[in-house]
Parts: structure tokens; sequence; C-alpha cells
């Protein structure tokens, strides 16, 4: 491989990575203000103006905090803001499961390891058995550098979750990192996004239609089966919209309906 495609591809990581911080950011940003306008007006009830003197300092602290955050190489932890309780381990760990997504484009299965990821199979059966990735857009595609097609974000923009994180898993499946700092995810690979904090899987998954390197940071929890990967690779073939390298994909997916069954 050329050193001019190799530095293509690494940005195209980089890119992708500088990403899922910002999105995650954006929802502390967001954590932070809803929490300071809910204790400005309880504060106003007791003591009147005083509490425009109280929210004012904390926002002062909020605004040093962010700007100490952006220059440091990764955004503080986020696990603590974390508000809704992970779900029960209701699954067989020593199990194989399938996840079966009716979407746009045609049937996307792939089957999941228990025995491997329990955290993340559990969580995506919970989420799967109350409809919650029912009527939901898989928002981004990437077409250069990496190729994924990411889904799981009810809001569709990148910035949804179920409230909860689930811990990193198989993390060392794909082998050990290269010089780089890279493993090869291979064609089929379903993974989960993160923000790049440890532990910081959702609802956001990533399916892999072509040869990827990435850091494995990023738990592997699925394979495709052949049929569902042609069709993936159909989205990623008909590009993004606008003809950009990452962002909607131009053949939008829409998953109508997800199941988790044991297989």
């Amino acid at each position: 491989m050329s050193s001019s495609e190799q530095r293509r591809r690494q940005l195209a990581r980089e890119k992708f990575e500088r990403q899922q911080k910002r999105r995650e950011e954006a929802r502390r940003r967001t954590r932070r203000i809803t929490a300071i306008v809910a204790a400005s007006v309880a504060v106003v009830a007791v003591v009147g103006v005083s509490a425009f003197v109280v929210a004012g300092k904390d926002d002062d602290k909020d605004k040093k905090s962010e700007a100490a955050a952006d220059q440091t190489p990764t955004p503080e932890p986020s696990e603590s803001e974390s508000k809704a309780p992970t779900p029960p381990m209701k699954i067989d760990k020593k199990a194989t499961y399938t996840m079966s997504l009716d979407t746009s484009q045609g049937d996307i299965a792939f089957s999941m390891d228990a025995a491997k990821t329990p955290e993340t199979v559990n969580s995506f059966k919970a989420l799967a058995d109350k409809g919650y990735f029912n009527d939901t857009k898989c928002h981004r595609l990437t077409t250069q550098g990496i190729f994924v097609l990411q889904c799981g974000d009810p809001k569709g923009d990148g910035t949804g979750g179920p409230g909860y994180n689930i811990p990193d898993e198989n993390l060392d499946a794909l082998g050990k990192a290269g010089d780089d700092g890279t493993v090869v995810y291979p064609p089929g690979t379903v993974a989960m996004a993160n923000t790049g904090q440890p532990d910081s899987g959702g609802s956001q998954f990533f399916l892999v239609y072509k040869e990827t390197k990435l850091p494995p940071t990023y738990t592997p929890f699925g394979t495709m089966d052949d049929a569902s990967l042609k069709a993936v690779e159909k989205v990623g073939a008909a590009g993004v919209e606008g003809g950009a390298g990452d962002g909607a994909p131009k053949k939008a997916v829409t998953v109508e309906k997800v199941s988790v069954e044991k297989s």
C-alpha cells in the first residue's frame, strides 16, 4: 500500500474518532445546561436573585472545565452521566444469538456469541425486545479510509443512546495492534460504536462492509451472513448524500423491525 493511501486511511480513522468524541461532548453539554437550569429554578424559589450568581459561577466553572478538556487527548469520562440502569442479565451466556434487522434495503442479520460478549448481547436483546430499534435509521455511512454503516441511534443524528453504557468486550479478538495502532476489522464484522472512552458503548453499532483498519477499541460482537453483507455493500456502493465520504447514505436505510433470538 502506498504511503499516501496509508495516510488517507489514517486521516479517515482520526476523523471518525473525532466525530464520535464531539457527539459525546455535545451530549454532555446538553445534560450540564439542563442540570444548571433545573438547579437555578429551584434556588430562585428559595432565595430569589442570589440564584443568578450561583448559576453564573457554575457556568464559569463549566466553561473552564470544557477549555481544559479541549486541551487533553480525550474527553472526560461519561460513565457517571448514565441515568438508566443496565438491563438485568437474562441471556444464556453459553449460547449464540441472531440479531435480525428488517430494513428498507433488505434483511440484515448477524450472529452474536454470548460467551465472548455477554453484556453486549444481553443489552441488544433487551433493547430489541422492547422495540427500541424499530423505525430508526442507519444515520451514517463512511466510504473513504474506513468502510462502515452506522446504526442504532433512535435520534438518527449520532447523539442518541439508551441512557446507560455497557463495558468493552472481546477487544483482543482481532489480534494485536500493528505499528500504526490498528487492527483489521474484516468485512462482515459488526462492532460497537463508542465515544473514544473505555466502556462507553450504548446502542449504536457499525456494520463493516469492506476491510477497515481501526484501533482495537471497538467491541466486535457480531458477524453478518453473506446475504446481509451484500445488502450493506450495495448501500456502500451507492455512496453518501452529496458525494462526500462520510455522512447520511444515499440509499436511505430505515430499520423497520429488529429481533434477537437464540440460535
